[in-house]
């Protein structure tokens, strides 16, 4: 596996469609690539990181395709400053900086979590970019961080004073009660999953407390119609905290011009975790989709407008 370009990319999203510009090292995101072939862009959520694809990532490179893992500013390894603009809107215009830089042209998103509603906004503000959406367990959500999220955001005089352990020990809680099977939280995984954080606690918690005053210059619901583009929710079978609720469920059914939801058995939050090859399969077959409309005719090579029910 390489990291390209350098590991830590600084850079600036510019507004609209503007190149990409270099931004100070306090915005750097952490990029991985992998592979080669059509390019498929992982985004972990709120609590993952690029550790978190370490299996979904080379079952893809070995089905033949390019996987670029892109941590959102304030997640995993990507830097958290404290002043930064933490809106869903501003992550998709990073993100699509980060494309941009790679020149890769349109790309399939594979997005746990928030990530999808990152990915939602990058399919609506750069629709060239995006040729097709696996959501994991990911909903429209208007805001980074949920009430839950900003009450427990209250403990962080005791994590300054219990450190690393005490994070460790809610990350694994969380965990295991969002899985199918909490076999796969192991103390590796513990650690692939909070090193990046409890490196410097105190920055990792100023940058959630400005996620959870962020607001956002644009919502989603008013523009979901805007995606043109198939989108494929995935859903954990097994009861489990986490995950799009019904009325976003709903919302995406009702607004997106294409949209399946698929439920696997056995998962739970962490689909990626639990079944990875279950991920794989519907990235296959969303391509497989848009490739045999390119190839009928159906749309141009490249265009984000495959399964329109008006075609």
């Amino acid at each position: 596996m390489t990291t390209a370009p350098g590991l830590l990319l600084a850079l600036l999203a510019a507004q609209g469609r503007g190149p990409a510009l270099p931004a100070a090292a306090a915005e750097s995101l952490h990029v991985t690539a992998a592979g080669s072939g059509p390019a498929v862009v992982l985004i972990p959520g709120l609590f993952g990181s690029s550790y978190g694809f370490r299996v979904l990532g080379p079952l893809l490179n070995a089905a033949g395709y390019r996987t670029i893992i892109v941590e959102p500013l304030g997640v995993g390894w990507s830097a958290r400053p404290a002043n930064a603009d933490y809106s869903l809107t501003s992550q998709a215009d990073r993100l699509a900086a980060v494309l941009d830089t790679f020149q890769v042209g349109s790309v399939l998103v594979v997005a746990h979590s928030l990530g999808s509603a990152i990915a939602f906004h990058l399919a609506i503000r750069r629709p060239e970019l995006v040729r097709g959406i696996v959501s994991l367990e990911g909903g429209p959500t208007e805001e980074a961080t949920t009430p839950s999220f900003r009450r427990a955001l209250r403990l962080a005089p005791l994590l300054r004073l219990f450190g690393a352990p005490m994070v460790r020990g809610k990350i694994k809680g969380m965990l295991k009660e969002s899985s199918g099977d909490p076999s796969w939280v192991t103390e590796d995984v513990l650690h692939g999953y909070t090193d990046g954080a409890t490196k410097s606690l105190g920055a990792s918690i100023h940058a959630f407390q400005a996620m959870s005053k962020a607001k956002e210059p644009e919502l989603l619901a008013p523009r979901l119609r805007e995606i043109r583009c198939p989108v494929q929710l995935m859903v954990g079978g097994a009861p489990h905290d986490g995950g799009a609720d019904s009325a976003e469920i709903a919302l995406l059914k009702r607004t997106l011009v294409s949209f399946e939801a698929d439920t696997v058995w056995g998962a739970g939050h962490y689909i990626h975790e639990e079944q990875p090859g279950a991920v794989l399969g519907a990235v296959r077959r969303i391509e497989a989709a848009i490739v045999r409309d390119e190839e009928e005719g159906v749309l141009p090579a490249g265009e984000c407008d495959a399964h329109r029910p008006d075609r």
